[in-house]
């Protein structure tokens, strides 16, 4: 009697114990699928780098958009996604399932803002767009770009980033970590460039030294038909050894420019400026575009070996140093006239 009494408290036990079991799964799921209010409206909700899951989980409970902070966490890490949520800034509901929410939070669906980057743009530059769109710090952003641990895992030799950074129109989040801005651009060169870059090794000249041409070429001018030109000219004043004698290579090297080049500043000892130093720049002086690179890899075919503005965006090409003075008597006289005339 002793015994069949046992046996029975022990199956009530067990049918108890397999009762809460199935209260305590279907709350859990019920919670999983229940948002924390159906009529509440979306807000912004910042992931910061190196959150926890239970500071996400707190700050999700505290802006009303959790019901159960405890809850999602267990059910987070039971899916072993306790690491899987991303840095980045959502826009977030109340209206929105618990599931739902791990699922934006774990895959990254933030909110992307529109970046673009011009070409020829510097690195400063580009920081300052990055800083203006709350995507990246600009100090933080330069002094990774001047890393030199990480230009050697990118197998850059150069000074910096400077003409890695690909002009593009980007899609970044904020709260995207700056170091994941800077591989999108230098992966994104690295692709557009990739098709290029066997010619490159067969002219005898370096991924680099080609960038660093491309970014000179595309200082110089703002027409595109120009380009192979420009291009020529240098290539040719480099076969030659001659000087490159570039004005934007000068600017680059000089701290804080007022718009003004003089022509003291031509004589300034500085490893940027060509009309002292021979052959190319220590690395690029700007982030050309892909037309710029096509152009030092597919240059025009010409025997120039000067290039003067004719002070409308375009220029005059010379063969010979008597024919360039020329130009540039003619296209400074103009210039002179044109200024007296708007003074």
């Amino acid at each position: 009697m002793v015994t069949l009494t046992r046996t029975r408290l022990v199956f009530m036990c067990i049918g108890l114990f397999f009762l809460v079991a199935v209260f305590l799964f279907l709350g859990f799921g019920l919670f999983l699928v229940s948002p924390a209010d159906k009529e509440g409206t979306p807000q912004v909700f910042i992931v910061k780098e190196g959150a926890s899951l239970k500071e996400v989980a707190g700050e999700l409970e505290k802006r009303g958009l959790l019901t159960n902070k405890t809850l999602f966490v267990l059910w987070t890490r039971a899916k072993g996604f306790g690491k899987d949520i991303r840095a980045g800034e959502y826009s977030l509901s109340p209206a929105m399932p618990p599931v739902q929410l791990l699922e934006i939070l774990r895959k990254g669906i933030g909110i992307l803002y529109p970046i673009t980057i011009p070409e020829g743009f510097t690195r400063d530059q580009i920081a300052e767009v990055l800083a203006a769109k709350g995507i990246a710090e600009k100090k933080e952003f330069l002094k990774l770009t001047e890393d030199r641990g990480l230009l050697s895992q990118y197998g850059i030799s150069g000074p910096s980033f400077e003409g890695f950074l690909f002009p593009d129109t980007y899609h970044f989040s904020r709260g995207t970590s700056t170091l994941t801005v800077l591989d999108t651009m230098v992966k994104r060169f690295r692709q557009a460039v990739a098709p290029l870059a066997e010619k490159a090794q067969s002219m005898g000249m370096t991924l680099e030294d080609v960038v660093t041409l491309a970014s000179i070429v595309e200082k110089e001018t703002g027409r595109p038909e120009e380009r192979p030109l420009i291009a020529s000219v240098f290539l040719n004043r480099l076969r030659l050894g001659m000087r490159l004698e570039s004005d934007p290579t000068v600017i680059y090297g000089m701290e804080n420019f007022d718009g003004d080049l003089k022509k003291r500043d031509l004589s300034e000892k500085s490893p940027y400026n060509t009309y002292v130093i021979h052959g190319l720049t220590p690395g690029p002086i700007a982030n050309p575009g892909l037309e710029s690179i096509r152009a030092v890899i597919e240059p025009a075919r010409t025997d120039y070996l000067y290039f003067v503005s004719r002070n409308d965006g375009s220029h005059h090409f010379s063969k010979t140093l008597a024919e360039h003075n020329r130009a540039v008597e003619i296209y400074q006289k103009r210039k002179r006239k044109t200024s007296e005339k708007t003074s």
